[in-house]
């Protein structure tokens, strides 16, 4: 049973085997954002809400979001430092409660002011970290991020004082949304966890993208869960696994599969909740009754799809072992673990643009659709890992891209070629 805060709410759905789906869904309008939270409420499945932040409020120019809401302008998010507290308590009244948790979602290296405002408006569980929310969305110094990160889980563990039970889940399985191989994802989710458990946390996520190939996330997965359980026993933590974040499918039916397959690989693996994409990913911004039908979808793909053995073990684990342990080595403070690492190219993701980013690193989708390290920096990897010796083109690089959008549209093209003109006709 569910102690009614988000941790617990997922846990108790993870006791019934049941996969807890969301969106990510943000509003401008107040009006549109209740509206779109009562639709999510009320879709038949085991969901969380999302309220995700507009842009203008993720890097904290709260300026250009009251001129916008002045000129009545359209934003492409909640701007939930600039309204008053008493509206987003309008939105939240009667939608967010013990069987309906709401998250946060913005992507700030410096969140204190967001922590502030959803913490005023009666909310305890948002996303994000020093490094995933900085070196992909930023030009904030790693170092500064660090402790304006740290400031913002020392602000949500206070809510444990009031009796609440915060919760902050790591967006480090995220990185770039695509070509990172998965030892390093998995490695900076967990160290932005034991961030957060030594700022006061007692409740944390780690979170996982799907990639380009479905043994390769499992194993991931796994690798997380293994992980997680080596060097979290003292918090309430679960893992959140990404519906593909690059180059999306066009196809309807492209689209769709990439989902289902999120879906599965989320129950075969232990993932207790479910982060969906919808068929408008590769076109626009998707409409609430496209997030609601995404919802869906995942959840009947969940329902027939049941827990999996351990996939071949191909290297995740240790390559992701090996990366915590060398940066914990680094300092006793896990922030200062984490700058000194940055700094050392420990920790260094491939076409990552932010200036303390080493950029020595490259990754490749091989010919079997894996993701494979092309050259591997400083990384503290155990022993010699074996790379694949492709020089990183313009060509190279949109193939590598473009690799799960065109094998899910292909096979979807296949389909419909296939019912058009079944066996024996035309």
């Amino acid at each position: 049973m569910s102690d009614g805060s988000f941790g617990g709410f997922v846990a108790a759905a993870a006791a019934r085997g049941e996969l807890v789906v969301q969106p990510r869904m943000g509003i401008g309008d107040p009006a549109g954002m209740r509206a779109g939270l009562l639709a999510v409420r009320g879709a038949g499945v085991r969901a969380v809400g999302t309220i995700t932040l507009d842009s203008f409020t993720r890097v904290g120019d709260h300026a250009a979001v009251r001129a916008a809401l002045a000129a009545g302008d359209d934003l492409n998010g909640y701007p939930i430092v600039a309204y008053p507290q008493a509206i987003t308590r309008s939105v939240l009244a009667g939608v967010h409660d013990a069987a309906f948790p709401v998250q946060v979602r913005h992507g700030s290296a410096r969140p204190q002011d967001i922590v502030v405002a959803l913490m005023a408006a009666g909310l305890h569980a948002t996303e994000g970290g020093p490094l995933s929310y900085c070196l992909p969305y930023s030009r904030v110094p790693v170092a500064e991020s660090v402790r304006a990160w740290a400031e913002s889980c020392l602000l949500l563990a206070g809510l444990r004082e009031r009796g609440g039970r915060p919760h902050l889940e790591s967006f480090g399985g995220c990185m770039m949304g695509q070509l990172c191989p998965p030892g390093l994802l998995v490695a900076i989710s967990v160290l932005e966890a034991l961030f957060f458990r030594q700022h006061g946390l007692g409740s944390v996520s780690l979170s996982y993208a799907q990639q380009t190939h479905p043994e390769q996330d499992a194993e991931a997965v796994h690798a997380l869960r293994a992980l997680a359980a080596e060097h979290l026993s003292d918090v309430d933590w679960h893992v959140v696994l990404y519906t593909y974040m690059g180059v999306f499918p066009r196809t309807p039916r492209g689209a769709t599969a990439l989902l289902e397959r999120a879906a599965e690989l989320a129950v075969r693996t232990g993932a207790a909740r479910l982060i969906v994409k919808t068929v408008a990913e590769a076109h626009r911004i998707p409409t609430v009754a496209e997030n609601v039908a995404a919802l869906r979808t995942a959840s009947r793909a969940a329902a027939r799809t049941r827990p999996g053995a351990a996939p071949a073990d191909t290297g995740v684990l240790a390559e992701a072992r090996a990366i915590v342990e060398a940066v914990l080595d680094l300092s006793p403070d896990v922030g200062t673990a984490l700058v000194r690492a940055v700094e050392r190219g420990y920790l260094d993701v491939p076409y990552c643009l932010h200036p303390d980013n080493a950029g020595r690193t490259r990754a490749v989708v091989d010919a079997g659709g894996r993701l494979r390290w092309s050259r591997t920096g400083a990384l503290p990897l155990a022993g010699p890992v074996e790379t694949v010796p492709v020089e990183t083109t313009a060509a190279e690089l949109l193939r590598s891209l473009s690799h799960v959008e065109r094998t899910f549209d292909d096979a979807a093209l296949d389909h419909d070629l296939g019912a058009a003109h079944p066996a024996g006709i035309g």
